[in-house]
């Protein structure tokens, strides 16, 4: 297998706006770019945020109305994912991927309906968006806001660094995900995670 450079992409949401999240991302194509990376990858739920600290007014027995206004909001900065106009955020990094030439695996969060998932989505230089996953088992209170993923989508997808796949965050933790990964030829494991803890 040939030597590539894969890169991590460390930032955080910019909080409560996706379109400046989405800025954000975008305004590092020359770094990329100029680092020779094949592969970026950028970190869980950075689309869309990570409400860390938040408990959308949710207390055992009862849900305040401020919470409620403030899901709202939070739905609304969720993103649809697909191929097409109909998709802009994923038609931005798509074009970020083939003008860098690097394929890209992006955490961020998924609308679908009135259901949040915590999502990462490949993106190919040349083929465009190629897959998704979404986290299989949110991690404790996380299971107040985001669904769980189905199992249906645990891709490995082919890129010129390799056969990627991985799992977000304490799904690193699920032996039977990784065993699936690894019968599917998974050579990079792309692991986005939002934890600061040290590893």
């Amino acid at each position: 297998m040939a030597k590539h450079i894969v890169a991590a992409l460390q930032i955080g949401s910019c909080p409560g706006s996706t379109k400046d999240t989405l800025k954000k991302i975008l305004s590092y194509e020359k770094e990329i770019k100029e680092s020779g990376a094949k592969l970026v990858v950028i970190p869980e739920a950075t689309l869309g945020g990570y409400p860390k600290g938040s408990n959308f007014g949710v207390y055992l027995g009862y849900r305040l109305q401020e919470g409620r206004e403030e899901y709202a909001k939070y739905l609304a900065e969720a993103i649809e994912i697909g191929n097409g106009e109909k998709y802009p955020e994923i038609s931005q990094l798509c074009a970020l991927s083939k003008a860098t030439d690097a394929s890209l695996c992006v955490g961020c969060i998924e609308r679908d309906g009135t259901t949040l998932y915590c999502t990462m989505v490949y993106i190919d230089p040349k083929d465009g968006y190629v897959g998704k996953h979404r986290k299989l088992m949110p991690t404790a209170g996380e299971r107040l806001i985001w669904g769980q993923g189905d199992g249906s989508t645990l891709p490995v997808v082919d890129t010129a660094a390799g056969k990627i796949g991985g799992a977000i965050c304490w799904e690193n933790m699920m032996p039977l995900l990784r065993y699936a990964m690894y019968k599917k030829g998974v050579e990079i494991w792309c692991a986005p995670t939002v934890d600061a803890r040290p590893i």
